[in-house]
């Protein structure tokens, strides 16, 4: 006992699993094997370093100074047993003593061999620390040992296969290591079903969706509930459902029939990937009858449909989860990186991906989300570097949609290929017209968990589609899908228009909005497959709903495009495209170049003798006029739009025309004539059904009666004219009641309302390319932040100033002399060098920086209040 090593030592026990067994089997020949097995761990011992304490039978106690010579000896003898020897190691500090050692540390080491098999080397926590080669070793979990309190991590050395240990808790479930991210609300739900009477629970839902890593975290929390084991068992690879419970019961080391072993045992088995095992769901439902203690856990794209039988959907994650998960596989791929470098490694695969993202913040800042969440799902193979202990098919979200996708019959591959060509959603209606998809097939791959539908619309996960776009391909159908779902959409779009006998600007918006991002993809293609005249009529069906609801990006360069395409096109289609682009400009901020438009479009209807787009014209250049100031020219171009308007009768150009002339009145400060003028453009409005445009003169309205000093007045209108177009919806008209109230409670010296009510404003126009108005609402918001926030209010007005300059846009004057008290205010409160450096410094900003500015700035201020 004194040459025991001392001080940290790692014991090896080993024992022959089924000894009693083998003594049948090898009856006289026993005693020569026994001692082969014993001369054979004594050699490896002693190669080692190895120092045998005790020896009882056919089991081993020895002790190592180090773990990595324990671990050697142990692999070296596996490789010459013939007999099937479990192991077990365990790295601690006993306490020697004449009789040998002592301490919990003995004990743990036996115990640890006591739950393994044949074969199998099996390592504590301590030891795999010691041995410090975690390369070599597969962790097994967590698992409760007999007489321990608490439960303990083991690991395996080598990539062998072996049932579950033989644990309290027995299961093979595999450890996770990154949290799960998001999925709190179904988590809860999940282990409730099964810790109650639920004894059959299926996840559906689309490969990549996150069934098995749900499945796998309510698994392991419910382990303790469960005495008899929980465990896991990958079905993909499975094919032939007379196959289904024999693999399980192989999984969980069964000896018998799997009904038969299970019997009355407490278990809860996870099957996992059942969808192409169907036709073996009344093998589950017999097993289930037999075993009434038993409760199954199932993935699959589709229910079993077996009678008690629970669905839980699993669908995809929300944008800030997916940011989340987004960054924890980066630094999975790339572990060796800080998690901003792995990040930035990511996007350099995914092509230089404009990501801006913030990793010491408190909460994580990602811009052009759905641009990241996109290109990150055409990448398929990117995370072919996943982790190995998961199967094949759950490495690359290649190989997940590809099991999926063989899954489906020939019909079903096709449509699945041709609804590809849709964009986000698309309706019913839209799939049978474009792809000759009834609602047959749709119900089906939505069964298949393929596509999905909700409120009334069918939807595609983007890395579905990028798969299924390439099955189109294959069958070198894409171009002419393409095409129909292109002209499907430009005739829908120029349908709902309006124009002269369809006022209905509401109903327009209403029916585009759902399709948003189909009309962007049927114009890309008509412009890059140089279809001129298809799509020069879907440009011009754009402007309100763009004008309405934001210019998406690439959207102005997109209209230019297909005015260079080909000049040969009806004139009156192709000024409406003008007319299009002209409303894009516009609202950036270059009034001159809309007005070149404006006119081109004009005359391009004038030779195509469309008075109605004549009158439109004139109206237009009208406001742009007002909008430069020059109040002359834009009462001649209302007053002759006015009159084209009454000889055609258009109660809708009749209610713009009044519109413009009741503006030109108010900047004139002609208020009485202001309002008239604009109660007869809201009675016009109103009786041509345009709800749009009366909620647009509406807010005009109210800022007259603001003008004239009757704040309570101009209040009341303001927040009618919220009310209304927030019900229609139109946002853009919203945020022009909302700078007005902002203005009104400046006026009331409320800097706190105004600040709230102008920040609401300016993220409107910020976020619908605006940039004009936007400029005039970020003016104003230096005023509500202007005492608290000097530096930032000085800086806002320079990059507002420096804007105007650029594009020779007058200031306006409704609330001029507040902000010029403000801007005296701000510059005793800095001093006039400091407020020149901050001047100097707004100067030199963008103007979307600084409307960022201003909105963080008020962000803070209202977190403080």
């Amino acid at each position: 006992m004194r040459d025991l090593p001392s001080g940290t030592v790692t014991f090896l026990f080993t024992d022959i699993e089924g000894s009693t067994r083998l003594l049948t089997e090898l009856g006289d020949a026993y005693a020569d094997a026994l001692a082969e097995h014993r001369h054979v761990l004594r050699e490896s011992f002693r190669r080692h370093g190895g120092v045998e304490v005790d020896m009882q039978g056919d089991a081993f106690f020895v002790a190592f100074s180090s773990a990595p010579p324990a671990v050697a000896a142990s692999a070296e003898a596996q490789e010459e047993l013939a007999l099937p020897v479990r192991m077990g190691l365990h790295t601690g500090e006993p306490q020697v003593t004449e009789e040998g050692y002592v301490g919990l540390d003995v004990h743990l080491a036996a115990r640890i061999c006591g739950v393994a098999h044949g074969g199998q080397v099996v390592l504590s926590h301590q030891a795999k620390d010691a041995f410090g080669r975690e390369d070599e070793l597969r962790d097994l979990g967590l698992h409760r040992l007999k007489d321990l309190a608490e439960p303990v991590r083991l690991y395996q050395l080598g990539d062998r296969e072996f049932p579950p240990l033989r644990s309290l808790n027995a299961t093979n479930l595999p450890a996770l290591v990154n949290p799960l991210v998001g999925r709190e609300r179904e988590l809860e739900e999940l282990t409730a079903l099964l810790r109650n009477g639920a004894r059959l629970v299926t996840l559906t839902g689309p490969g990549g969706t996150g069934k098995t890593r749900l499945a796998l975290e309510a698994t392991a929390a419910l382990a303790d509930a469960f005495p008899d084991g929980v465990f896991w068992t990958p079905l993909a690879s499975v094919r032939k459902p007379e196959l289904a419970l024999p693999t399980v019961e192989e999984t969980i080391g069964a000896k018998t029939a799997l009904a038969e072993h299970v019997d009355q045992k407490r278990m809860l088995l996870l099957l996992d990937n059942f969808e192409q095992l169907l036709l073996a769901a009344p093998d589950v439902a017999a097993l289930l009858a037999r075993c009434p203690n038993l409760k199954l856990l199932v993935t699959s794209r589709t229910t079993l449909r077996l009678s008690g039988e629970h669905e839980l959907p699993v669908t995809p994650l929300h944008d800030d989860d997916a940011v989340l998960l987004f960054m924890q596989r980066a630094r999975a791929v790339r572990p060796d990186l800080a998690p901003s470098d792995a990040v930035a490694e990511i996007c350099r695969r995914l092509d230089g991906l404009p990501l801006a993202i913030e990793l010491a913040a408190p909460r994580v800042r990602v811009f052009e989300l759905d641009d990241l969440l996109n290109r990150l799902e055409q990448r398929l193979p990117l995370l072919t570097g996943g982790p190995q202990d998961l199967p094949a098919r759950q490495r690359t979200l290649r190989a997940t949609i590809e099991w999926s996708y063989d899954l489906l019959d020939a019909s079903d591959q096709s449509a699945l290929g041709r609804l590809a060509v849709f964009a986000r959603s698309w309706h019913a209606d839209a799939a049978e017209s474009v792809c000759a998809a009834p609602v047959q097939t749709l119900e089906s791959l939505v069964e298949q968990n393929l596509i999905a539908f909700r409120a009334g619309r069918f939807f595609m996960l983007e890395t579905i589609r990028e798969f299924a776009l390439e099955r189109l391909r294959e069958r070198s159908e894409e171009g002419a899908f393409r095409l129909r779902h292109a002209q499907y959409f430009a005739e829908r779009a120029e349908q709902t228009a309006p124009g002269p006998g369809r006022a209905d600007v509401g109903g327009h918006l209403a029916a585009l909005e759902p399709d948003s991002a189909n009309l962007v993809a049927a114009l890309e293609f008509l412009v890059g497959a140089s279809q001129a005249e298809p799509a020069l009529r879907l440009a011009g069906a754009l402007r309100l709903f763009w004008g309405a609801r934001g210019v998406p990006p690439g959207g102005e360069a997109l209209v230019e495009r297909a005015l260079e395409l080909d000049d040969t096109v009806p004139p009156p289609i192709r000024a409406r495209a003008v007319l299009t682009l002209a409303r894009l400009v516009g609202s950036g901020g270059e009034v001159q170049r809309a007005e070149e438009l404006e006119l081109l479009a004009q005359r391009l209807f004038e030779e195509g003798r469309d008075s109605f787009g004549v009158a439109l014209c004139l109206l237009g250049r009208s406001l742009l006029a007002v909008r430069r100031s020059d109040l002359d020219v834009a009462a001649d171009l209302a007053l002759e739009g006015s009159r084209l308007a009454e000889t055609l009768g258009n109660k809708s150009l009749r209610g713009l025309a009044y519109n413009n002339l009741g503006l030109i009145a108010y900047h004139r400060r002609d208020l009485t004539s202001a309002k008239r003028f604009l109660g007869e453009a809201v009675a016009h409005w109103r009786e041509a059904g345009n709800t749009v445009g009366a909620g647009a003169t509406l807010t005009t309205l109210a800022f007259a009666s603001f003008r004239a000093g009757h704040l309570s007045e101009a209040e009341e209108l303001a927040s009618r004219a919220l009310a209304h177009n927030r019900a229609i919806p139109h946002e853009l008209h919203a945020a022009g009641a909302l700078e007005l109230l902002g203005q009104i409670a400046i006026e009331r010296h409320d800097l706190g309302q105004a600040g709230h009510r102008l920040a609401q404003s300016l993220a409107i126009r910020r976020d619908l390319s605006e940039r004009a108005d936007a400029a005039d609402t970020l003016e104003l918001i230096g005023v509500a932040f202007a005492p608290s926030h000097p530096a930032a209010a000085a800086r806002t007005w320079a990059a507002v100033d420096a804007f105007r300059a650029h594009f020779k846009l007058p200031a306006p004057e409704d609330s001029r002399g507040a902000i010029e008290r403000a801007v005296d205010e701000c510059r005793r409160s800095l001093g006039e060098q400091h407020f020149q450096d901050a001047w100097a410094e707004g100067s030199a900003l963008r103007l979307d920086d600084a409307i960022d500015l201003a909105l963080s700035v008020s962000e803070e201020s209202a977190s403080v209040a």
